[in-house]
């Protein structure tokens, strides 16, 4: 009942969300726009948003393997594409971090070690994108100069680096006070996991390079978005405004970041001095095409059924007395 409850709720806010939106900006220029909709941006968008699930198939991998949890590419990557389409269906933009979780546990990693991987993909990926967003700063302070909108991209970017490192502390600092105790046991060998992999210049080099990757192609995806109806918006403006935009939509208060993303995109070319209804077009543009291959992913899970079969049970294997998992599995 709880759980039907909050996705009542999740789906009023993103109703709420898109029906404002769709009353703060001018409907005759969005329907303008989409009537002059070029077929082969739309499409190269989608492409780049293909192309990036592989580089998060890869990122993901190497995160298991930290995780002592044996992941072929292959299988990361059918994951990974059945992942894009539960993150439509489900509440929030994480409802693919749900399914990741329960298909690689049920095929014999076990609910730990793949709870632990995909949490720490997740923080990785925000941290990253946190750090665009703060890199972007000087770029974004001459394009944006309302007060407020300047202290709420730099509050996201800062607070989204200040809660990674915390998280990585607690598994340097704070593991033998954590380890005491049950409910506690598992975020410390998870904060175990993330340390060692900072302690790894080969292993961290990879995975930045994969989610700077990530980014990249989300951000010349929604370029393309832009193209494809015309808009007077250049790939620079894209870059500064659409990370702070994807850290908001992260937040888990709406159904595939639906509603929030596109109030959140309105506001912030409203800031820049961009037209809103361009705002509005690109974000509707980007969910669709991200729809679509969320589509293709739901297409992966049903030709792949049989495979996604749980193995024999082997529960979670013991970790050599080395890995930071061993704690959180005694």
């Amino acid at each position: 009942m709880r759980r039907t409850l909050l996705l009542l709720a999740k789906a009023t806010i993103s109703t709420l969300l898109l029906y404002f939106s769709l009353r703060w900006v001018n409907i005759s220029t969005l329907g303008d726009r989409l009537t002059r909709l070029q077929p082969a941006w739309m499409a190269l968008a989608l492409f780049f948003l293909t192309v990036q699930v592989a580089f998060l198939a890869a990122r993901w991998q190497k995160i298991a393997a930290a995780c002592d949890t044996e992941l072929a590419y292959g299988s990361a990557l059918q994951l990974s594409f059945i992942a894009t389409f539960f993150n439509q269906v489900l509440p929030s933009t994480v409802g693919g971090d749900g399914a990741r979780i329960w298909f690689l546990a049920r095929r014999g990693a076990g609910w730990a070690r793949a709870t632990y991987s995909v949490v720490i993909d997740r923080i990785v990926g925000v941290l990253v994108l946190a750090l665009i967003v703060l890199a972007c700063l000087p770029w974004t302070m001459r394009l944006i100069h309302d007060p407020i909108a300047r202290t709420v991209i730099l509050t996201i970017g800062l607070g989204a680096v200040a809660a990674s490192i915390l998280f990585v502390l607690i598994g340097t600092r704070f593991r033998p006070w954590l380890d005491h105790w049950a409910l506690t046991r598992h975020l410390s060998a998870a904060t175990g996991v993330a340390a060692t992999l900072c302690r790894s210049p080969s292993s961290m080099s990879y995975i930045i390079a994969c989610s700077i990757a990530i980014h990249l192609l989300t951000i010349v995806a929604a370029w393309c978005c832009i193209m494809a109806i015309a808009a007077p918006v250049s790939f620079a403006q894209v870059l500064i405004l659409l990370p702070p935009v994807l850290l908001i939509s992260t937040i888990p208060i709406s159904i595939a970041g639906w509603g929030v993303r596109e109030s959140s995109m309105i506001a912030a070319f409203a800031f820049a001095g961009l037209a809103e209804s361009d705002g509005l077009t690109l974000s509707i543009l980007f969910g669709a095409a991200v729809f679509v291959v969320g589509l293709a992913g739901g297409l992966v899970w049903i030709f792949s059924g049989s495979q996604l079969r749980p193995a024999a049970p082997a529960g979670d294997r013991e970790p050599s007395h080395q890995n930071p998992l061993a704690k959180a599995n005694e």
